[in-house]
C-alpha cells in the first residue's frame, strides 16, 4: 500500500488550479516535503473563470474575469533518516477582473456592450512565493515542518461607472486610479504530520502566517504623491488526510480555513475621501474529499469533489463570485523515475451581487471555471 498510493492523494489535491476566496489560486500545498527520498517537480497549467450577470441598470457586464496561466517549482531533499528540506515556488493569490466599457445609451442593442453601473472597473492583482522548510520526522511517526515564506506582489485598481457617483474631477470617485509598485514581504508556515505507513495514512495540519507587504502607492485622486500602503495577505489553516481502504485504493480529503477579512486595501487619498478601504472580503472555509485507484503498474486515477459555502450575497466588483463547487478528476503515469500527473477541474461559482456603499448593483449568475494543470515530478 505504502509503495503503490502513498503519494497519490497529494498530487490529486494540487494537479488542478482552484479559485478560492475570490483570488486564491493555488492552495500552497507543501505536499512535495511528503515525497519519499530526493524529489524535483514542475508545474504548469490555466484557468478560465466566467463570471457575468447584468447591473440594476439592465445592462449586461460581459465576462469580468479573465482567464489565467501558472507555473510551480518544487524541490525536496532528503538530509539524513530523519531530516529533509524543501523549496517550493508558486503562484497563490491573483486577480484578473475587468468590466467592459460603458455602452452607449443609443446604440442600436445597448444591454450587449456593457455595463452602466461598473463599466470600466478593473482589479489586476500579481504574487509569487518562495517558501524554504524543513521537515524533521520523529521514530513514533510523528513529524514536524516548517520554515519562511518570501512573497513579491503588486496591484492596480481602477473604479469607474456611476456606481461610484460623480468623476473624480467632480469629487466623486468614477475614475479612481491606484497602482501599487512591487514590494517583498516575509511571514511563516508551520505544523505537523502523523503517518501509518503500513495503510499509506497520514493526517498533517499546518498554519501559514499572513504576510504584510509594503507597497509604493500612487493614487490619481492625489496627483505627483508616492505614499505607503500596507497588505497583509491572509492566514490560513490546512488540514490533509489521507488512508488506504483497499489494496491500491485511497481515500483523501482536506479542510482549508482562510481569513481574507484580513485583507484590507486601504490607499491613504482614497481611505481619507471615503472613510474605508478598497475591498470587504469574507473568510471561507474549503472541503474537499477524493479517492485515488491504482489500475497497473503505471497508470493511477482520482476523482475529488471540492465545496466552499456560500456567505453573503453582497460582494466586492472586484471579487465578483460566492462559494463553489466544483470536481477534479486527475491521472498519473509513472515511469521509471519519472510521474506526469494531469488534472483538469470544473468548478460551479456560486452567484452574487456585487455592491458598492452597501447597496447591489449586479446580479452575477450562472459562473463556472475551467481548469487544467499538469506536472511533471522526478525522484533521484
Amino acid at each position: 500500500m505504502k509503495k503503490t498510493t502513498g503519494g497519490l492523494a497529494a498530487l490529486m489535491l494540487t494537479a488542478a488550479p482552484a479559485l478560492a476566496g475570490g483570488i486564491e489560486r493555488a492552495p500552497q500545498s507543501l505536499a512535495v516535503l511528503f515525497e519519499p527520498g530526493n524529489y524535483v517537480e514542475l508545474s504548469f497549467g490555466g484557468a478560465d473563470p466566467t463570471v457575468s450577470g447584468r447591473d440594476r441598470a439592465g445592462f449586461n457586464t460581459g465576462d469580468v474575469a479573465q482567464g489565467y496561466g501558472f507555473v510551480g517549482l518544487g524541490y525536496k531533499q532528503q538530509i539524513n533518516e530523519n531530516l529533509s528540506a524543501g523549496l517550493i515556488i508558486e503562484q497563490p493569490f491573483g486577480a484578473d477582473v475587468r468590466y467592459p466599457s460603458q455602452p452607449n445609451p443609443l446604440a442600436p442593442n445597448p444591454a450587449v456592450d456593457g455595463s452602466v453601473l461598473l463599466g470600466g472597473t478593473f482589479a489586476n492583482v500579481n504574487s509569487t512565493t518562495v517558501t524554504a522548510l524543513a521537515r524533521y520526522k520523529l521514530d513514533n511517526n510523528i513529524s514536524f515542518h516548517g520554515g519562511i515564506r518570501a512573497s513579491r506582489a503588486d496591484a492596480e485598481v481602477g473604479l469607474s461607472g456611476a456606481a461610484y457617483g460623480n468623476p473624480i474631477t467632480a469629487g466623486g470617485l468614477s475614475g479612481y486610479n491606484v497602482r501599487m509598485d512591487p514590494a517583498w514581504g516575509a511571514g511563516y508556515v508551520i505544523g505537523a504530520a502523523y503517518e501509518i505507513p503500513e495503510i499509506a495514512g497520514r493526517v498533517s495540519l499546518t498554519y501559514n502566517s499572513k504576510v504584510t507587504h509594503e507597497f509604493d502607492t500612487r493614487e490619481n485622486i492625489n496627483p505627483g504623491a508616492v505614499t505607503t500602503t500596507s497588505v497583509d495577505t491572509p492566514r490560513s489553516v490546512t488540514l490533509e488526510g489521507q488512508t488506504g481502504v483497499a489494496a491500491d485504493t485511497l481515500v483523501f480529503g482536506s479542510i482549508r480555513w482562510v481569513k481574507w477579512s484580513e485583507v484590507l486595501v486601504e490607499p491613504a487619498a482614497f481611505t481619507t475621501a471615503t472613510g474605508g478601504g478598497l475591498v470587504a472580503l469574507e473568510d471561507t472555509t474549503t472541503y474537499t474529499l477524493g479517492v485515488g485507484r491504482r489500475f497497473t503498474d503505471n497508470w493511477s486515477g482520482s476523482v475529488s469533489f471540492v465545496y466552499e459555502p456560500k456567505g453573503d450575497d453582497l460582494v466586492s466588483p472586484l471579487a465578483p463570485t460566492n462559494g463553489r463547487r466544483g470536481i477534479t478528476l486527475a491521472a498519473v503515469y509513472t515511469m521509471d523515475n519519472f510521474k506526469v500527473t494531469t488534472g483538469i477541474n470544473y468548478s460551479k461559482l456560486g452567484s452574487a451581487n456585487p455592491q458598492t456603499a452597501g447597496q447591489p448593483r449586479a446580479d452575477m449568475e450562472d459562473n463556472d471555471l475551467w481548469g487544467i494543470g499538469i506536472r511533471v515530478g522526478y525522484s533521484f
